[in-house]
């Protein structure tokens, strides 16, 4: 009885053995269709630069030359040489300085001083020296 079960055993784990590997390719090839079509949008405009992140982590920025349909070229801005990149090793594309730029820091840092100088000025009025002890007095 013993016998059978440890055979039986084998014969599964086994089995999931060489299943998982097949679930996996197909996971990478979902994701590198998905930066392909990314890397393919952001081709379009070619005069704007991008930021590659790979699976190891590293990043790297530069402008896409050509798409290809394994990999795709991107040129360094600085020394203008270009490099082939497969889709396989790119965890993400996007365009590059696409955090909040300087103009929207300026708007955030003008809104919160006209609610500092606001509440500065209109809670004396309001408050009345601070005779009254209601609301945001």
């Amino acid at each position: 009885m013993k016998r059978h079960l440890a055979i039986t055993l084998s014969v599964i784990l086994t089995a999931i053995s060489f299943g998982l590997p097949v679930t996996a390719m197909a996971q990478s090839t979902t994701d590198s269709d998905k930066i392909r079509t990314k890397v393919q949008t952001l081709a379009a405009s070619k005069d704007s630069q991008v930021q590659v992140k790979f699976r190891d982590q590293t990043k790297l920025k530069g402008y896409i030359d050509s798409v290809d349909p394994v990999s795709f070229n991107l040129r360094d801005p600085k020394d203008g040489k270009s490099q082939s990149i497969a889709y396989s090793e790119v965890e993400s594309v996007s365009k590059a300085g696409s955090g909040i730029s300087t103009k929207t820091w300026l708007i955030l840092g003008g809104v919160a001083a006209g609610a500092v100088t606001t509440w500065l000025i209109v809670k004396p009025a309001v408050c009345d020296g601070g005779a009254q002890t209601r609301g945001i007095c």
